[in-house]
């Protein structure tokens, strides 16, 4: 049994406006299913897609706060004019430079309409088969011990874990990578970016949440009431979301 990581949830107050700007950011296509704007590859909504992390935009009515988030994407590039380019192309759709103490780095830290940060990689041989996010990057106390709950909950395999860095990927070498940092500091305020997973074909989804709790996953109460998806939070209190396939 294990789950499979099919989007990045994005809250926003003008979800359609942070839907079109990542649209533009990742050369895709936004989509409106219902109260979401859901972001997926172009050529017509597919979901899940079948190898790419889509982004699905939900309204809230609450901006985000000041601190940083904790989890964030980083965006592949095939060259650094095309890095250059990306970045001036973003920068006139709405993105704003920030400065997180990164200091003098070949990658770009911005962040999108409503100041959620993400990264401009400069060419990386590692992501260039990822598609146009490289990675899904998440701050964490252990990410020894991120590594082996996210690896347990997602069948991912490691390809690197150490003290301060693990790298998740999925079985079959294709999509985005997971990958924890260590950041000091633990998680102070709610996520505005998080995982939404989906049980594979054929697998029950309230087994599967029973399986997370037993891992370490903990039942999380946001006000969503009856809802077919289930929200919990992983052993460091990252938020993540098991959703139903209907």
């Amino acid at each position: 049994m294990a789950l499979r990581p099919v989007q990045v949830n994005i809250k926003a107050v003008d979800a359609s406006a942070v839907g079109r700007f990542w649209a533009e950011a990742l050369g895709w296509t936004a989509y409106r299913p219902g109260v979401t704007t859901y972001v997926g590859p172009a050529g017509g909504l597919v979901w899940p897609d079948p190898v790419a992390f889509g982004i699905d935009v939900v309204p809230v009515p609450e901006p985000k706060s000041a601190t940083k988030n904790r989890i964030h994407l980083d965006l592949a590039t095939t060259s650094v004019t095309r890095q250059a380019e990306l970045v001036a192309r973003l920068k006139a759709a709405g993105a704003t430079p920030v400065d997180v103490g990164q200091g003098d780095m070949p990658w770009a830290v911005l962040a999108d309409p409503e100041g959620n940060e993400f990264c401009v990689l400069e060419p990386r041989e590692v992501y260039r088969d990822t598609g146009p996010i490289a990675a899904v990057v998440v701050d964490c106390v252990d990410p020894r011990a991120m590594a082996r709950f996210w690896g347990a909950a997602t069948d991912w395999t490691p390809h690197e874990v150490t003290a301060d860095s693990a790298v998740l990927r999925s079985a079959e070498g294709v999509g985005p990578y997971l990958e924890f940092l260590r950041t000091p500091g633990g998680k102070t305020v709610p996520d505005r970016v998080h995982l939404d997973l989906l049980p594979y074909p054929g697998d029950d989804k309230a087994a599967e949440v029973d399986r997370l709790r037993a891992l370490g996953a903990t039942d999380l109460d946001l006000g969503q009431g009856d809802v077919p998806w289930t929200c919990l939070s992983d052993p460091e209190g990252h938020e993540f979301c098991v959703l139903a396939r209907s």
